[in-house]
């Protein structure tokens, strides 16, 4: 074992320093933003009107700053269900409560919801096997109530076309999301319809992970994804739509976040946020 790490199990330095994200306590905010790309993560801490921290380890990217007045770290975790389960572990590690907000993108299973557009998760179907480590097939992977209301409440405000509903979470990009490529024929090519016509509205690689861990945690997380795919009519979104919409995903997700911040302070000492208490003032 390196020297210095705690045990096998419990993989950080004696400072606390997490073993794959590479953060150590204090240097994580509450308000945690997750997203994939690193790239991703540099273009919303330009957003910041302060950056305190910036550290990459990995494949892991965590940028620490201010955001109208919030402290926000946002962490590019890469792709799937295995790195979010890493993340989300190690920045438990750091931070007592944090909040989560996934900013991602996905693929529409449902005709009306168009390339471009957002998805807010109400819940997520657990097609990964990384929850499964944790929970048996029948938990349910569910976005926090407040969450989902936060985001929703963002959205509108920013004027932004969105929609609420049940998202997928497959364990890989192709033949777990029933794409065929190049002579790799996958054995549920009928996967996207089969789930557009159970109603659900978006097929992506980290909710349901994230809600899964979020739950058992205790702690807050939801999910805002741009549409980059609309599986129904077999298209992509061109690079200048796409770039628009992961603007309008990233500022709702940030927004989502003074949201909630209003919704805390309006709450006070009460166990949850209830609509007869209002939102409150904006700072």
């Amino acid at each position: 074992m390196p020297e210095g790490l705690e045990s096998a199990e419990v993989v950080r330095d004696a400072s606390g320093r997490q073993y794959h994200v590479g953060v150590a306590p204090g240097e994580v905010a509450p308000n945690v933003l997750l997203v994939g790309d690193p790239a991703r993560a540099r273009r919303v801490a330009a957003l910041f009107q302060a950056v305190e921290l910036e550290r990459a380890n990995r494949e892991y990217v965590t940028i620490t700053g201010t955001w109208e007045g919030l402290r926000v770290s946002v962490v590019a975790t890469g792709i799937g269900c295995d790195n979010t389960e890493i993340a989300v572990i190690e920045l438990c590690q750091c931070v007592e409560r944090p909040t989560f907000i996934r900013a991602g993108s996905s693929g529409s299973l449902q005709p009306h919801i168009g390339l471009g557009e957002l998805v807010v998760s109400a819940a997520a179907v657990r097609l990964e096997d990384t929850s499964r480590h944790f929970v048996p097939d029948g938990y349910p992977a569910v976005a926090h109530h407040e969450v989902v209301l936060a985001l929703l409440e963002a959205a509108a405000g920013l004027g932004v076309r969105h929609h609420l509903g049940l998202t997928a979470t497959a364990s890989g990009f192709y033949g777990a999301q029933g794409r065929t490529v190049g002579g790799f024929r996958p054995r549920r090519a009928d996967l996207p319809e089969e789930l557009g016509g159970l109603g659900v509205a978006n097929l992506e690689m980290e909710s349901s992970t994230l809600f899964t861990l979020a739950s058992l945690r205790g702690v807050r997380a939801g999910t805002v994804c741009a549409v980059y795919a609309h599986r129904p009519s077999n298209v992509f979104i061109d690079a200048a739509s796409k770039h628009r919409s992961e603007g309008d995903c990233i500022r709702t997700a940030l927004a989502a976040f003074s949201v909630l911040a209003r919704m805390d302070r309006s709450r006070g000492d009460g166990a949850r946020w209830l609509p007869s208490m209002g939102l409150g003032p904006s700072s």
